[in-house]
Order: structure tokens, then sequence, then C-alpha cells
């Protein structure tokens, strides 16, 4: 198959890939873009650890193809921090103690970056139904939910800490 060269915008750098129509966008961004924080887990969107931002909107890197992301803005997990500073969910989930083996950890930074821009004031149980979408085998997720509330009081600037 012949490969076409295409250019991702990814964490606000241009990249030239060259890669057959059927690459998926997350084999692109761990192999060709050499960010490896997007990570693939089932490989059938299910798990959510793939999750990466298209435009600002969730998309599962294991089910969309490169090709597809032509144009468009993507932002993985390496975008989140503001070099050495973390973002204020990344902080929380470091003070929560949010995540073990971290395997799961950049598509739930994914998913609630992009849930506490639409929705600041989240309750636990509007938290618990959208981390549904992310498989996590280590936490309980009550860490979890824990950070995402506490990120969201202080990018509300509620904490006593902010």
């Amino acid at each position: 198959m012949e490969k076409k060269l295409i250019h991702l915008e990814v964490n606000g750098t241009r990249h030239a890939v060259h890669c057959d129509s059927r690459k998926l966008l997350s084999d692109a961004l761990r192999e060709d873009c050499r960010l490896t924080g997007t990570h693939v887990g089932c490989e059938h969107g299910v798990c959510g650890a793939c999750t990466v931002q298209i435009d600002g909107q969730l998309a599962r890197a294991c089910l969309t193809f490169a090709v597809q992301a032509q144009e468009t803005c993507i932002t993985t997990i390496e975008g989140m921090a503001a070099g050495a500073r973390l973002s204020a969910l990344q902080q929380a989930f470091h003070e929560c103690h949010a995540l073990q083996c971290g395997f799961c950890t950049p598509g739930i930074v994914m998913t609630f970056d992009a849930y506490l821009r639409e929705n600041p004031q989240p309750c636990a149980v509007e938290v618990r139904e959208v981390l549904s979408g992310n498989l996590c085998r280590c936490t309980g997720y009550q860490n979890i939910v824990r950070a995402v509330l506490l990120a969201a009081e202080r990018l509300r600037g509620e904490a006593a800490n902010v």
C-alpha cells in the first residue's frame, strides 16, 4: 500500500507523517510523533486508555485513522502540563493518589480535562458516570473521583490551597 504524507498538529507542534491510510492515530502518535503517553489497551475503544482530544473533542485514538486527524488540533497527555508545571487536574491526581500503575491515567486525565471545561461544577455521581467510560484495574476509582472534584474546585478558585 502506498504511503501518504500527512501533517498532524499535536500539542501545538506540526508533525509530518508518512503512513498508509489504515494507520491508527494511536500508532502515529506513539511511533511517528514519539509521544508515548497515549496508551493502547483494548484496541476496541472500550477501555479509554487511548483517549485524546481532537479539536477539543474526545476521541479514541485506537479507533481513529491518522489520516482523519489531518488539519485538526490534537491534544495528548503530553500537552497538558505547562513545562514542568502540572495542570490542575494532574496535580490533583498526584495529591489524591489517584493513580497506581498509571496505564489508564492519561486517558482519564484527557477525559476529565474536556469534561471540566463543559461542566465546571460536577458532583461525585456525575464524575462516576463520566468515569464509566474509562477502565482502571488498580485504583478502585475512589481517589480518581476525589481528584476530579478537587481539580474542579481549584479550577473554580474555591479550594483553600489553589
